[in-house]
This record gives C-alpha cells, sequence and structure tokens, in this order.
C-alpha cells in the first residue's frame, strides 16, 4: 500500500484493510502489477472475510493472464445467479434473455479487450428500429454485468458506461368504455363454453384492480367477505413489489363472486381462477367484436379509470393497485382522467 492509503487504512487480515474513519473493510489485492482496491461494504469483520474470500476467488482468474481467458459469456454464467438471487422469476428470465442477446455480439470477446468504441459500435447495431425499452433492457444488463467484473477485479474499468440510455416514447393508455367492456363481456359467453372462465377472469381484473398475476393467483382463503377484505399476495410469484396487501372487498367485486360462485362448497386453497392465462381467448373476443386490442392490463386502467370517475384521491387508489409511491404514478399516469371528468362535471354547473 502506498503511503495515503497506509494513512487511511489498517491492515486486520492478509489483503483485508478497514478504513479507520468508516470502519467499512477493503480488499487490496495486486494483480498483474497492479493495485486493486474493492469496499466489501460491511464494517462486520466475518460478513468482511467472507466477501474477501469470494472476490480473491474470483479476481484469482486474472492471474497470469487469466483474465485474458475470461469471455463475456463466462462472465455472464457468473453473474446471473448473483444478479437473480432476490428477483422474482420473471425478472431472473428477461435477464437470462438479455444475456443470450449480449452474447450474440460479445460471447465470445474476452473482457479485458471489450472497449468503448466496442460497445459503442453494439449500440450502433442494435439499429432505430429496435424499441428503446428493449435497447435500455439490453444495456443495463451489458453494464451490470461489466460492473460486476469491475466489482470483482476482473476489471479496472467499466467501458459500457459510454452508453446512454435511449427515451422511451410514452405510451398511450388504452381503456375500454363501459360499452366496450359490456361488449367484450357479452362476446367471451358467446364464444365457447370454455371461454366462461376467461369471461371471469376479465370481470375479476375489472372489479378489483390487480394485475393479471395477482388475479391468477387469488386464492377463496384470501377472501374474507365477513370482514370485507381480500389479500392481495400474488401466491409463490408474489406481487410486483413483493409486498403483500389488503385491499377492501369493492361491492362490484363481492356481487361477482356471490353471483357466479358457489361459496360454501369452495376449497379454501383454491385459486379462483382456474385457468393459466385468457389472452388467446380475449383476442378472439376482441377481433370478432370489433374492439380494439385490448390486454388484461387495459381492465386494470379501466378499474382505475371508474376509482377517478367516483371522486377516489389518487393516494387511495395506488394503496388499492399496489402502487406504493403514495399515489404519484397513478397522477401521472391518469391525472388527465380527472381533469377530463371534471370538465364533464362542470357543465351541469348551469
Amino acid at each position: 500500500m502506498d503511503k495515503q492509503n497506509q494513512t487511511s487504512f489498517r491492515k486486520v487480515a492478509e489483503c483485508l484493510y478497514r478504513n479507520e474513519s468508516s470502519k467499512t473493510y477493503y480488499a487490496f489485492v495486486k494483480r498483474n502489477g497492479r493495485q486493486i482496491r474493492r469496499s466489501l461494504k460491511t464494517t462486520d469483520r466475518k460478513l468482511a472475510e467472507r466477501r474477501l474470500k469470494e472476490f480473491r476467488g474470483d479476481a484469482s482468474k486474472l492471474v497470469s493472464g487469466g483474465r485474458n481467458r475470461i469471455t463475456f459469456e463466462d462472465l455472464g454464467k457468473l453473474w446471473l445467479p448473483v444478479a437473480s438471487s432476490n428477483l422474482k422469476k420473471s425478472s431472473a428470465d428477461r435477464i437470462e434473455r438479455c444475456l443470450k442477446t449480449l452474447n450474440g455480439y460479445f460471447g465470445s470477446s474476452i473482457i479485458s479487450s471489450i472497449t468503448m468504441r466496442d460497445c459503442e459500435e453494439w449500440e450502433v447495431s442494435r439499429g432505430k428500429n429496435i424499441a428503446a425499452s428493449t435497447f435500455n433492457k439490453d444495456a443495463q444488463v451489458l453494464k451490470a454485468c461489466l460492473q460486476y467484473a469491475v466489482d470483482r477485479g476482473m476489471l479496472l474499468d467499466n467501458p459500457s458506461k459510454v452508453i446512454k440510455a435511449r427515451k422511451v416514447k410514452d405510451k398511450k393508455i388504452l381503456i375500454p368504455s363501459r360499452d366496450q367492456f359490456q361488449t367484450l363481456c357479452d362476446t367471451l359467453l358467446g364464444l365457447d363454453p370454455r371461454a366462461r372462465e376467461s369471461y371471469y377472469l376479465v370481470k375479476l381484473l375489472a372489479v378489483s384492480g390487480m394485475r393479471l398475476s395477482e388475479a391468477l393467483n387469488l386464492t377463496w382463503e384470501e377472501i374474507d367477505f365477513k370482514k370485507g377484505f381480500f389479500i392481495v399476495s400474488g401466491g409463490e410469484v408474489g406481487t410486483k413489489n413483493r409486498q403483500i396487501r389488503n385491499v377492501p372487498l369493492f361491492p362490484a367485486m363481492k356481487t361477482f363472486l356471490l353471483e357466479n360462485y358457489s361459496i360454501e362448497n369452495k376449497n379454501k386453497s383454491r385459486r379462483i381462477i382456474s385457468i393459466e392465462s385468457a389472452r388467446k381467448a380475449l383476442e378472439t373476443a376482441c377481433r370478432v367484436a370489433g374492439l380494439p386490442h385490448f390486454s388484461h392490463h387495459c381492465l386494470r386502467h379501466f378499474f382505475v379509470s371508474n376509482a377517478i370517475e367516483k371522486g377516489i384521491d389518487f393516494k387511495t387508489i395506488a394503496n388499492w393497485i399496489g402502487h406504493t409511491d403514495g399515489g404519484l404514478l397513478v397522477a401521472k399516469t391518469y391525472g388527465h382522467l380527472r381533469d377530463t371528468h371534471s370538465m364533464e362535471m362542470a357543465k351541469l354547473m348551469d
């Protein structure tokens, strides 16, 4: 260590140092004649020792030109389990898909040979026609994967930091009108007896405001008719923000359940909706009825728009549908609906 580091860090074990002011532990290792310092991001000695062992194990690949043997594809295999450890399966699967896409360009490249120029050329190769959101997801995975290499001492710098996110255009929200929603329900019921369960799902989404995965995993034991609330847990999949929420059992939802199901004979642990998806039935119904291509998420929008028309405040709606920002996203996404409703109500003030 140089003199400057000696005044700030105290050696407590081989390659393990502690910052005397912050009490945070650091790893100091030499690779290819260069000293690499990495924060172990803890003040706990035992945890620091475990992280140091992991860090040295990864960084050992740099010895004797070992850094020249690590390809981007190999790096991805090291990083993916770490990146996915606390994610929902759907999010982990998305990262894995992004890695496969990136491997098509960087897979066989030695990570130490990847330059900013290479990253810029990858950015150009993606073209302008690719959706900005898709490009951004791939770029985020590229940056995170290479940053993992930096944090583990496999790289001295992250060349992908030169890549800038593309601007994502605001998506136009597609919300069924009440007439369109009724037409959709009638069409689903008229398609085929097998489509009745699809109708139940569409109806449940519209009267509850749940996300599709939440509705598909709702069980009878999570509905309390006596106390008037239902629990949104998302089942094994979990909710989007991983938080379980209690939601009032809305009158329309209660009526729907009581009118269409025999509650007394239901297995409490059984899911209310017995199908995995109703995408094809929904697409068919929209096509047959000449409706716009409504997705299941459009029915969540339908629920929110109805709540706004009834004068429910954004914060309350946010709590119902599982947003944790106090209503900011609801206001940003649906604020124009409140303004439109206000103008319509103003016309009555003659």
